[in-house]
């Protein structure tokens, strides 16, 4: 219906559902394969501690999950501070999700990394849309558009990606780059 041949499941991930989540995701590949779409298994670390972060993305990574995204400082909710540094500095991480006001010098560590930034449809996240393109541009990071989906009528059109690129600031250019881009690429630091 809406054209997706690969999607990521995050779902909101701690040290107490950590190993489950990872694991009721896997068993669901095989349904997926059934409506031709490739499913990562991931997890989005939320509300961890930042000194936390490094481990449980490394444990994420052994459980078998593709992708490890990091809740980042959003405007909107109360994220501890330095996150976002925890986050960028992180080998295992893969996408600092929503990240608010970030630091050019955490975009510059993400970028070393190949950690990509989001700019989101979500609503209160992607307020500071705009920001983390300024940022983005400057650091040379890498860049994603998503939803933020926590409903099946959260995900996003061609059409509605397109729009959440612009509207952020991307040039049409910038934004057939960033629409562009393979997740399986991404992944391959």
């Amino acid at each position: 219906m809406l054209g997706y041949d690969t999607l990521a499941i995050t779902d909101h991930a701690d040290a107490s559902n950590l190993a489950h989540l990872v694991e009721a995701v896997g068993r669901v590949r095989d349904s997926a394969r059934c409506y031709d779409v490739a499913l990562l298994v991931g997890v989005e670390l939320t509300h961890v501690p930042p000194p936390l972060i490094p481990v449980l993305a490394r444990d994420a990574k052994r459980l078998g999950a593709d992708i490890v995204v990091v809740h980042g400082e959003t405007v909107v909710e109360p994220v501890a501070p330095g996150t976002n540094r925890a986050a960028c500095t992180c080998e295992y991480v893969d996408v600092l999700a929503h990240p608010g006001l970030i630091a050019s010098e955490d975009a510059r560590a993400a970028a070393e990394r190949g950690i990509a930034l989001e700019i989101t449809s979500r609503g209160g996240h992607n307020r500071t849309n705009g920001h983390v393109v300024r940022v983005v541009r400057e650091a040379g990071c890498r860049l994603v558009v998503d939803s933020d989906t926590h409903a099946p009528s959260d995900l996003m059109s061609k059409e509605a990606r397109w729009a959440v690129a612009l509207g952020a600031g991307l040039t049409e250019a910038e934004s057939r780059e960033v629409l562009s881009v393979d997740i399986n690429r991404l992944l391959q630091k």
